[in-house]
């Protein structure tokens, strides 16, 4: 390793961590724009997921239109036109997306807006491809995690207060009596994000950040290349259900989320953002959880840490909603429902394959509790479904890619295409609630936690078979 790739390059790394913040601020926001949609443009609970449809869907396209670009150029195109402008490109493709809800909002197009959030998405989908292994490289390969986890923590501060800006921005101030949005009232809050892309882009643009990923530690491999023999290892290919059914199951619960606080608690539109902001944050309470294995290798300061940092993620989520004042005597109980996501993650021993089938089954627990029970009970127990699906996602990608070898690289851009699960389960989940009620429609989420407890027992022989086990921890989330 060169000497001045000891450390972490923080000069860079700082202004790259902006695009992650931007995925969580959008993916959270888009809970918001359900209901608004849902009551604007009268549809079903099934057609309004139609915004978790076209936003995720769009990861999976993006995919797949780079993989088929890099391969009739016989080149990987990143490399070609370089880091730092790709991320710049994919942020300009994002606020192409945010100026279709100007036309959109003037025509009351409901497709339009969807094609604005389809093109957004797909302009993270560059982005995401980009980034992630560029986190890594700013430094050491033996700190490329705690680079993860601390982009990660910047993510989940997006998805914290996205909600409540985006609900501010639409409704205007929480103590107006303003109950309804006109979909006029979305195109000037996603016109700024569409400015703060472009801002972005010329920032990273002219920013320190590396046009090439040049590291000793890592052998970046043309992904044109044997693609076809990731999908030999069966790790990969049940992993790749894994990955579209988590996504899935962690995006429909807050998607759904505003449709059963409207419907079965009675929370108007305008309120129920720090809700779905609750449950986001419980994503960020899970992973600083588990960055305490990263901040230091002392065995008793880890043990403090788990501890105190999900209560200071927490305290971050009160703090922002105390800003916005809202209400928070509503949130100190759910302080006692973290305690079991500590007593889960130290029972785990950060094995990923063991962490995998209790949080799973927690899941599972959380959402029956929430089927089986009525008011705020049942709210808190499908708000805490965030807390165990926090670190699915490094324990399903570290089990899926794990004895691929050569193909690692095309097995996880394969991973990276299952994320439209995003889209099609919160859909899917729509549909049930339809045809049968939104209570009963969170049993979509049951089944998929129990395909995510399966596959934990299931490639545990798989990877036993093949000399493989886990002993370390393993840290971070998507």
């Amino acid at each position: 390793m060169s000497s001045e790739n000891l450390q972490t390059k923080w000069g860079q790394f700082i202004p790259l961590v902006t695009v992650f913040f931007f995925w969580g601020f959008v993916a959270a926001s888009n809970d918001i724009l359900i209901p608004v949609f849902k009551k604007a443009f009268d549809l079903s609970q099934g057609e309004s997921q139609l915004v978790s449809v076209a936003f995720y869907v769009a990861y999976t396209v993006g995919s797949l239109l780079y993989m088929i670009i890099s391969h009739l150029t016989k080149g990987d195109i990143i490399n070609r036109i370089g880091y730092k402008n790709s991320l710049a490109l994919g942020l300009s493709i994002s606020a192409l997306g945010t100026l279709l809800f100007y036309p959109a909002a003037n025509t009351g197009s409901f497709p339009l807006m969807l094609s604005g959030l389809f093109i957004v998405g797909l302009g993270f989908s560059l982005q995401q491809t980009v980034a992630n292994p560029l986190a890594i490289t700013l430094g050491p390969i033996a700190t490329g995690s705690q680079r993860l986890i601390t982009a990660g923590g910047i993510n989940n501060l997006g998805t914290t207060i996205g909600p409540l800006i985006v609900s501010f921005a639409i409704f205007g101030s929480v103590s107006s009596g303003n109950t309804d949005a006109s979909i006029e009232s979305v195109k000037i809050p996603y016109l700024i994000l569409g400015l703060a892309f472009l801002a972005v882009a010329v920032l990273l643009k002219f920013s320190a950040l590396p046009d090439r990923v040049v590291s000793d530690d890592i052998v970046v491999e043309d992904i044109t290349k044997e693609t076809k023999h990731a999908l030999h290892y069966p790790q990969l290919v049940l992993g790749m259900i894994a990955i579209f059914i988590y996504v899935g199951v962690e995006v429909s619960t807050a998607s759904n989320l505003p449709a059963y606080l409207e419907k079965n608690i009675g929370v108007i539109t305008k309120d129920v953002a720090p809700y779905v902001s609750l449950y986001w944050a419980s994503l960020m309470i899970g992973r600083w959880t588990g960055a305490a294995g990263a901040l230091t290798s002392n065995k008793t300061k880890q043990m403090i840490l788990r501890f105190v940092l999900p209560y200071l993620a927490f305290a971050v989520f009160l703090g922002v909603n105390a800003i916005a004042d809202h209400d928070l005597s509503p949130f100190y109980v759910y302080s006692g429902i973290i305690l079991v996501l500590i007593i889960a993650d130290l029972l785990s021993k950060g094995n990923p394959a063991t962490m995998l089938l209790l949080f799973s089954g927690l899941g599972i627990v959380a959402l029956v509790i929430g089927m089986a029970t009525d008011g705020w009970i049942s709210v808190y127990a499908f708000i805490s479904v965030g807390l165990f699906c926090s670190t699915l996602w490094p324990c399903i990608f570290t089990l899926a890619i794990s004895g691929l070898g050569k193909s690692t690289n095309q097995g996880s851009n394969f991973l990276i295409m299952m994320i439209m699960g995003g889209g099609i389960v919160s859909w899917l989940q729509g549909v049930v609630a339809d045809n049968s009620n939104i209570h009963f429609s969170y049993i979509v989420g049951v089944a998929c936690f129990a395909y995510l407890a399966f596959y934990a027992w299931r490639v545990s022989g798989i990877l036993r078979k093949q000399g493989i086990s886990f002993d370390k921890q393993i840290e971070g989330g998507h």
